[in-house]
């Protein structure tokens, strides 16, 4: 994603905050934007962002703001993407179809895990040094419940919530997703029953999917069409690190490609699959360190290292220092910007 990205606000998102008694002109003014944007087709993502902590600021607590909003939005104002998934056949291809549409409404992105008796749904963002607000990631995960209870018609509960950063009133959260919540994690995540992603919805509409489907679709090919297979491949691998090394072999798989025929596009963009997992792993190792709740033993796993001397070693050949000094002088750095931009 680059900084030329557009980004579609819903109408829907704007008639909810209506519905909550939140001026959309409020919003921009605190946003500290012009007040003709709420009539433009798409913001940047620095506009974006400061759109959704406009609106965290305005309404208060984070946790209140998440729920009054993800229930409040009315399933007809949702953009066509969204009422795809909404009426899915069921409540897995719900997921998978807001998984793969999520890659037309940058700049976050879904990746889906399903194993034993759990589904894990991870949000993750396409430029990991730009997250955006908690509010924001708090609305995504709540509103992957709000499909499943509002497409099966059932009181979904989640089987797990994290968050990497507080969301405001724990309880709250916890009555509305059905579990405990779990701040300051290392990752933001909804875990869900698996059995359940197996639910018919009732607003299943085949006729309404064989319209907007295909041209979905195209959408999304012709977005991944465009994209390098150098940037594809790094960015499976980075999601697909934790506990162990992605395989040419799982890479080409899910580009749909044989692996000689990944080796070969590589080769022509000048790169190789070995040079861009040491790359993928150096570049997470960085994002992991900025953040001072992640240990070192914990980072070395998330990045795909069986032990934490093979990380140190990697790590002193890529950036000339251990993973804890590098820390040490990235954080004290930050703390000086901070502190220089309080003084001015």
């Amino acid at each position: 994603m680059t900084s030329h990205t557009r980004i579609k606000i819903p109408e829907g998102f704007w008639s909810g905050l209506r519905q909550l008694g939140i001026a959309p002109h409020d919003v921009i003014r605190k946003a500290q934007l012009p007040l003709t944007i709420i009539s433009e087709p798409a913001v940047n993502t620095a506009q974006y962002f400061a759109i959704w902590q406009s609106y965290s600021d305005l309404i208060g607590d984070t946790a209140k703001g998440i729920i009054q909003l993800a229930t409040s939005f009315e399933t007809s104002k949702y953009p066509p993407p969204i009422l795809a998934t909404y009426h899915a056949r069921n409540y897995r291809d719900a997921l998978y179809r807001m998984a793969r549409y999520k890659q037309l409404c940058p700049p976050e992105s879904l990746h889906i895990t399903e194993e034993d008796g759990h589904c894990t749904i991870e949000l993750k963002w396409l430029r990991p040094e730009q997250s955006g607000p908690p509010m924001l990631v708090g609305i995504t995960l709540a509103f992957l419940l709000e499909l499943g209870r509002r497409g099966t018609g059932q009181p979904l509960k989640a089987r797990a919530v994290e968050f990497s950063h507080p969301m405001g009133d724990s309880e709250t959260l916890e009555a509305y997703f059905g579990c405990q919540i779990q701040n300051n994690a290392a990752c933001n995540r909804l875990t869900l029953e698996r059995s359940e992603l197996d639910l018919p919805f009732v607003s299943y509409n085949a006729e309404l999917l064989e319209i907007l489907t295909p041209v979905l679709d195209q959408s999304c090919d012709e977005l991944h069409d465009s994209f390098s297979v150098t940037r594809k491949v790094k960015w499976i691998m980075k999601r697909s690190l934790t506990g162990g090394r992605p395989s040419i072999h799982s890479v080409a798989g899910e580009l749909g490609i044989s692996d000689r025929t990944l080796q070969r596009r590589l080769i022509a963009e000048g790169t190789s699959f070995k040079q861009l997992l040491i790359q993928a792993r150096h570049e997470q190792a960085r994002e992991y360190l900025a953040n001072p709740t992640l240990d070192i033993k914990e980072i070395a796993f998330l990045i795909g290292y069986e032990d934490e001397s093979s990380f140190y070693r990697a790590f002193r050949h890529w950036e000339g220092d251990t993973p804890s000094q590098w820390r040490i002088q990235h954080l004290d750095i930050r703390a000086k910007e901070r502190f220089l931009k309080r003084d001015k």
